[in-house]
């Protein structure tokens, strides 16, 4: 992979953004991301945050490179941390290859330390737990604009776009397990998903009713689980 070519993942991401954003990439790793959107013109100023040292080297070195350290700021730092809310005017927030619990602790320390306006959209890629990371948007009053779920070198990875809304519409619970959108259009990946999640939570369901400890409160919540499931897709032909 390089800048000039992202993957179906991030290019996914990318999609989401709107022209003359100012973006903060939050876990950059290599800083493609703003890198390919700036050299496509999305970006009026991009922003690459990395914890780690070793990408965040990596993303400083594609963004020299490509002669871009006028307009893409690379910084080392935890979460929204990195951002200067006054001074960045950050529009747009990705967040992409992480946990569901690990990206809502990420936008809960921001909304803490006043990195996170409630003005930015909201681009996310949770890898696991994206029902986590819907109740976290509800909560914190967003509003979930469109999802997609992709499949790429035979993983499924869901991207979820908010932007807070004080008039939003409560989701169900059952809208917050798999996705509003991604319930109403059950694509083929959504049927493959489920159909793999039916199996996995059928083989907990039968470990937790061995356990020698009672499990009843999991017990019952993965057979709420599993009900749903079976109403959405035809388990049988899994």
């Amino acid at each position: 992979m390089n800048e000039a070519h992202l993957s179906k993942r991030l290019q996914t991401v990318a999609n989401y953004v709107p022209r003359r954003s100012r973006l903060a990439d939050i876990g950059s790793d290599h800083g493609y991301l703003p890198t390919w959107l700036y050299l496509n013109g999305r970006l009026d100023f991009g922003l690459a945050g990395e914890v780690v040292k070793g990408p965040y080297q990596s993303a400083k070195k594609v963004v020299q490179k490509n002669d871009l350290e006028q307009v893409i700021s690379v910084r080392l730092g935890d979460g929204l941390d990195v951002i200067q809310p006054e001074q960045d005017e950050i529009s747009v927030i990705t967040i992409a290859g992480m946990g569901g619990v690990l990206i809502r602790d990420i936008l809960e320390r921001g909304k803490r330390n006043k990195k996170l306006t409630g003005k930015e959209r909201l681009i996310l890629q949770p890898n696991v737990a994206e029902k986590s990371l819907r109740v976290w948007l509800q909560v914190n009053r967003y509003e979930i604009l469109a999802e997609e779920l992709i499949e790429e070198d035979g993983k499924r990875y869901e991207v979820i776009v908010a932007e807070r809304d004080n008039d939003n519409t409560v989701l169900t619970d059952k809208e917050l397990f798999f996705g509003p959108y991604l319930l109403k259009e059950k694509s083929s990946a959504f049927v493959k998903k489920w159909c793999d999640e039916y199996q996995k939570r059928c083989y907990v369901l039968e470990q937790l009713k061995k356990a020698t400890v009672s499990q009843h409160e999991r017990i019952k919540f993965i057979e709420q689980e599993l009900h749903w499931i079976r109403e959405e897709i035809k388990v049988d032909e899994c």
